[in-house]
């Protein structure tokens, strides 16, 4: 065979070029690793995926399973950066964690233009499956709608119908605080107002003498991370809790709460989708990752897991990685894992699943090592997320 006036070097390199995709299964987890949200999913969400992909065999299709992962800084810029890397370059084929409700928004984006699928999980913004939806786009493990109707639905129910909202200053914070004002409003409370704090601020004390001045019985702080951390520490210093209001940690996980310890959480009321020590499966689960990270998974932990492992179980099911295929099997298959029991995901790709309402123990009532929550509600799935239908996603029309 003649290649004409090409060279071996030359030939060499077109081989080289090929893409990466055809040797493998390539997931990538782009998340925060060093900043506000290290704690939230971090390098933990990395442990998780691996974890799922062990469990899986290592290989799906005879091919191998890579897990990759990178820090997105919380910068959307950074973001598509990295995963437009991934994509052209690495040959990733699916992207999930995906912390920061921004760059979620972005790399989501990205991924339509490639055709390539994304599973948030870290991120919370509703909008990902409503009307920033993508064909081959998913949301796993919560988001603020679901957050919205869990702790702000139950706490105006148990007569905290005034409301104050402390919001961090971008996409995520936004819709957090509009998703919860229009549950409170629907069920008869009143949103008195809102200030907006900068993300990864350190100092709180002039927003939270705005919300301690509302005089609302509900002080919610539309925020996460060590945001959400400061924020309770610092109210405590204002005397706004021993002042008669109630602080709502509207996106609050086991790692904040851990960090903050139970003398300065006790009492919080939130919303997970995921505690370590609600059923048997769950605790299995926790076990196997506290020998390998010395911590406890949060729902955002467990939820990476449950996402790499229902991708995989769609990439056998399907017999390909190609996208098409594997979307059409992610949104068939039901979800059964330490995560989810009887998951389904829907035509706009958000994965339908309880949620808790939990409230955090006093130290008198833990009786062993992360031992924080008492359960005080299931919130039905079919109640914590909207229809296809009534998402707003523009594919369900």
């Amino acid at each position: 065979m003649k290649f004409g006036l090409l060279s071996t070097a030359a030939l060499c390199g077109l081989f080289l070029a090929a893409p990466a995709s055809a040797q493998g299964v390539k997931i990538g987890i782009l998340n925060d690793q060093s900043g506000v949200y290290a704690d939230y999913g971090g390098k933990w969400s990395l442990e998780a995926a691996k974890m799922a992909v062990e469990e899986f065999g290592g290989e799906v299709l005879g091919q191998k399973i890579e897990v990759i992962s990178a820090d997105h800084q919380n910068k959307p810029d950074l973001a598509v950066t990295i995963a437009r890397k991934w994509y052209d370059v690495d040959g990733v084929d699916m992207i999930t964690e995906l912390t920061t409700s921004s760059v979620a928004l972005a790399v989501q984006e990205l991924s339509k233009e490639k055709k390539k699928i994304d599973i948030v999980v870290g991120a919370a913004t509703s909008r990902i499956t409503g009307d920033a939806c993508q064909p081959s786009g998913f949301h796993w493990a919560y988001d603020t709608h679901a957050l919205a109707v869990g702790t702000g639905g139950a706490l105006v129910e148990a007569g905290g119908d005034t409301w104050f909202f402390l919001t961090a200053d971008y996409a995520f914070g936004y819709a957090l605080e509009k998703d919860t004002g229009e549950i409170v409003t629907a069920k008869g409370g009143k949103v008195l107002g809102a200030v907006r704090h900068p993300l990864n601020s350190s100092d709180f004390s002039s927003f939270l003498l705005q919300a301690q001045s509302s005089k609302a019985k509900i002080v919610g702080l539309a925020n996460a991370g060590l945001d959400t951390s400061n924020s309770i520490k610092q109210a405590a210093e204002f005397g706004i809790v021993a002042g008669g209001q109630k602080l709502a940690g509207l996106l609050l996980t086991l790692a904040e709460v851990h960090g903050l310890g139970l003398q300065a959480a006790q009492g919080l009321v939130l919303t997970e989708a995921y505690y370590w020590d609600r059923d048997d499966k769950s605790r299995e689960f926790a076990e196997r990752f506290f020998k390998r990270t010395q911590r406890m998974p949060n729902m955002i932990q467990a939820g990476t897991y449950s996402a790499t492992l229902s991708y995989l179980k769609a990439v056998k099911a399907a017999g390909s990685k190609d996208t098409e295929a594997v979307t059409k099997k992610l949104k068939e298959l039901p979800v059964n894992d330490a995560f989810a029991q009887g998951g389904k995901v829907l035509a706009n790709g958000r994965m339908i699943h309880d949620l808790y309402l939990f409230e955090v123990k006093k130290p008198a009532e833990s009786k062993k090592p992360w031992d924080y929550y008492k359960q005080l509600a299931v919130v039905p799935g079919d109640k914590a997320f909207p229809t296809a239908a009534e998402s707003g996603c523009p594919l369900t029309k």
